[in-house]
């Protein structure tokens, strides 16, 4: 049966198929609109450039269906394929940089209806949530001007902490800055879920990283784009706890990016957050959650994030795909700490004082292992960058930079890039 030869086909296969279209891309436009027929160029309108581009997305489209691909994978390579069709043409107003940017014209004829939106596609699922795509209704496409959205649906009566969806709306109407994922709008259903609505963002770092794509300089503005919204949510009182590629999103490859999912975010000034004393450690994503955290500090602060944006640092400059530090197959503490040993070097109370307020420190004899060489840790990467995730990713926390000083407001530690 074909759906039986289709989920049989082969990861190498779909790689060189999806190659050999992104190869012959640049010929498909003038294919196509050497085919165009008549009465589809008498009804071309004032959008003549981005129909263009449609026809080659409609075309893509079609080819990446029949060579078969993850669901997942098809739409990623769709939306991707749209995105830099667009980047590619005419420049958008920069009244909006979010109009146009986002344009998605296959959308498909049906789909879920949550409130006013329409047509919604599902794309990705959170713990606690759902989250689907959908055209922006106040922008009807006879206006001339497209935006897509993200609709994150959640129930907030089956929500555990230190997950809330409420909170995080309140959060992000509090933080609404340059690099962070603007929050358009919220609202209730019938059937009890609380929907926050967003600019749909077509890329996220993680994806990025997966599939290198990221040139030098990029790399630095993105990282600049993270600091600047961390700096200005920790001037706020408010903490990510979930810094990771995955959450931080691009309206392009090359930026902007936005630091998003606000869900589990700890504010000072909220009355739904625990007491500053009596943080929920259970925060945080394997590979990216400090030291404290696995010795049972809950009296945290903002450098918990500035851990986790090193660890993306790390990624960003050298890495890639490849996490800093690795919790093992099965997200282990004890792996992750072994981890963090075998590459810093096991600490004492020397190199980090403030273990001794640890409630965990002492439960457990280490085995003392040296610290490797930065560039051993991070081998071919600008000495800029080894210094700014050393600073980054120490076990003290406050000898840790703040997101202002590791970023392009502070002490210039970010490293230059040619």
């Amino acid at each position: 049966m074909a759906e039986d030869w289709r989920k049989a086909i082969s990861f190498s296969d779909r790689l060189q198929c999806t190659t050999e279209m992104q190869r012959i891309r640049p010929r498909i436009q003038d294919v196509i609109t050497q085919k165009l027929q008549p009465k589809q160029r008498r009804e071309r309108n004032l959008l003549e450039e981005q129909q263009d581009r449609w026809y080659v997305v409609l075309f893509l489209q079609s080819k990446l269906y029949k060579i078969d691909l993850l669901q997942e994978e098809y739409h990623q390579l769709i939306s991707r394929s749209v995105q830099e069709l667009l980047v590619s043409g005419a420049p958008t107003p920069a009244g909006d940089l979010h109009l146009n940017e986002h344009h998605f014209p296959n959308l498909p004829a049906s789909g879920a209806t949550i409130g006013r939106y329409t047509n919604a596609e599902h794309f990705s699922d959170g713990l606690f949530s759902e989250v689907y795509r959908a055209l922006d209704p106040d922008l009807p496409p006879e206006s001339g001007k497209l935006r897509m959205v993200a609709l994150k649906v959640t129930n907030p009566s089956v929500m555990q902490p230190p997950h809330d969806s409420i909170r995080e709306a309140r959060i992000l109407e509090k933080a609404t800055s340059e690099h962070i994922i603007l929050l358009i709008e919220t609202f209730r259903q019938s059937d009890g879920t609380f929907v926050l609505t967003f600019p749909y963002m077509p890329f996220s770092l993680d994806t990025l990283l997966r599939e290198r794509r990221l040139d030098p300089q990029s790399c630095k503005t993105i990282m600049q784009d993270v600091f600047s919204g961390l700096a200005h949510i920790h001037a706020l009182d408010i903490i990510h706890r979930d810094v990771k590629p995955s959450n931080i999103l691009l309206a392009t490859p090359n930026g902007p990016a936005y630091l998003a999912d606000f869900g589990i975010a700890w504010s000072a000034n909220d009355s739904a957050s625990e007491g500053s004393d009596e943080k929920i450690l259970d925060v945080g994503t394997t590979c990216y959650r400090p030291p404290e955290l696995l010795f049972g500090h809950s009296a945290y602060g903002t450098k918990l994030d500035i851990w986790a944006a090193g660890c993306v640092a790390a990624q960003v400059f050298c890495l890639q795909d490849k996490t800093l530090f690795d919790a093992g197959d099965l997200g282990s503490e004890l792996a992750l700490i072994k981890s963090m040993f075998q590459t810093l070097g096991t600490p004492d109370l020397a190199t980090w004082p403030g273990a001794e307020k640890m409630p965990d420190w002492g439960k457990m004899n280490f085995t003392k292992y040296p610290a490797k060489s930065w560039e051993e840790v991070l081998p071919g990467a600008d000495a800029q960058a080894r210094d700014l995730v050393k600073q980054l990713v120490q076990f003290e926390n406050t000898w840790r930079p703040t997101a202002d000083e590791a970023g392009s407001n502070g002490n210039q530690v970010l490293p230059s890039q040619s």
